[in-house]
């Protein structure tokens, strides 16, 4: 971290002297921020009047770009995510090629469980891996959530960096993961598909569930709220693995913390009287509450590939923003087909509180030209 702090220092250094630097909890603060010129993500947000649909891309900045892969060929993913100047060349990576509407700091769920102690490596063809999950509850006395914070201060870091190499391009959004989705990761020791593992725990040892749930909670909502004071302009909660659970087990493990971190979260910002930033929450595989989500008090409810737009819009009701949801295969058809798609998905949400976005993150052989027809079949569809 030494060498990383170094490079960071190096490059405030070679700011403009009209930048001012101040610090707040460990995350540099760069002011004043350049006027945003895009805010069409965040009028659509908030329900206001859009010059055009927005859309991003879960996954936008990544491993289908060749000049991702390039720098991954030198560095180490995590060692990305930990150095603001890489991290952020990887976000305006996709920016240079496409006319998207949003930006998102290029990061991953799992720097939480690492901010708390445990190692998370990243395998080539495998993805993420941590080597010494938590098995029993005993090893909950391993996580070290004090300090947890200082130690994720890089995100912050690369969001304030970002914002000023964005020049108001477009808006930018930060990021988490959900309490039930990292838990999972933390008990399975890398991805799963089926949870077995961490299921087995919320009927086991249901007191540690919430215990862990709650702590995990306690992290992200500090999280966010830096993010927030880094310079984030929008935050995207991301419950990956709410496929696991069923409508019940979702009510009891997830939806409680969901509704907590927007609640705290905006309770503090308000009592430092900082702006509170749109919110989404994206529950993938959790169609089935649509109408509990819509009571979170999130500003925006992602939708996976799953759902039907018509029927979403009935359950969460006019006042609340639908982001989403074409099926990334769909990236791989003809173009011709993938515009018609694209354009029959925009008409079904309409113009009015819709974020057009595929319904889960892009995968890693998504031919380029694929995106340059979703973006500009959004664009043209309204």
């Amino acid at each position: 971290m030494k060498t990383i702090e170094l490079r960071f220092m190096f490059f405030l250094l070679l700011l403009p002297m009209t930048t001012t630097n101040n610090y707040n909890n460990g995350s540099i603060q760069l002011q004043p921020f350049p006027p945003l010129k895009n805010d069409n993500l965040l009028r659509a947000a908030r329900g206001e009047v859009v010059d055009r649909v927005p859309v991003w891309v879960m996954r936008q900045a990544g491993r289908y770009l060749p000049e991702f892969q390039e720098l991954r060929k030198l560095h180490d993913f995590f060692t990305v995510c930990r150095t603001p100047e890489l991290a952020c060349e990887v976000t305006m990576q996709p920016l240079r090629r496409f006319d998207l509407d949003a930006s998102i700091i290029f990061s991953d769920i799992l720097v939480i469980p690492q901010a708390l102690g445990l190692t998370v490596e990243m395998h080539a063809g495998v993805g993420p891996v941590l080597p010494q999950p938590i098995r029993t509850p005993e090893d909950l006395k391993r996580l070290t959530p004090d300090g947890a914070l200082s130690r994720l201060s890089y995100v912050g870091d690369a969001i304030t960096m970002m914002r000023h190499k964005l020049d108001g391009r477009v808006p930018l959004i930060g990021f988490t993961g959900a309490p039930w989705t990292l838990m999972g990761y933390m008990i399975e020791g890398g991805g799963s598909k089926t949870m077995s593992k961490a299921k087995a725990w919320l009927y086991d040892y249901p007191e540690d569930s919430k215990l862990l749930l709650n702590l995990l909670t306690d992290v992200i909502v500090d999280y966010l709220e830096m993010q927030v004071e880094a310079g984030a302009q929008m935050l995207q909660i991301f419950e990956s693995s709410a496929e696991h659970l069923t409508k019940d087990e979702f009510l009891v493990w997830s939806v409680p913390f969901l509704r907590r971190i927007r609640d705290d979260l905006v309770d503090r910002l308000t009592k430092k009287a900082v702006s509170t930033v749109p919110l989404t929450i994206f529950a993938k595989g959790a169609g089935h509450s649509l109408k509990e989500q819509s009571e979170l008090g999130y500003d925006v409810i992602g939708l996976d590939w799953t759902v039907d737009p018509v029927e979403a819009r009935a359950a969460v009701g006019p006042n609340i923003t639908l982001q989403g949801n074409l099926d990334p295969q769909d990236m791989y058809r003809d173009p011709s087909e993938l515009h018609t798609l694209t354009t029959d998905m925009v008409h079904k949400f309409g113009k009015s509180r819709y974020i057009a976005n595929l319904g889960h993150g892009i995968t890693p052989q998504t031919p380029i030209a694929s995106m340059e027809v979703l973006v500009d079949a959004v664009h043209k569809a309204l």
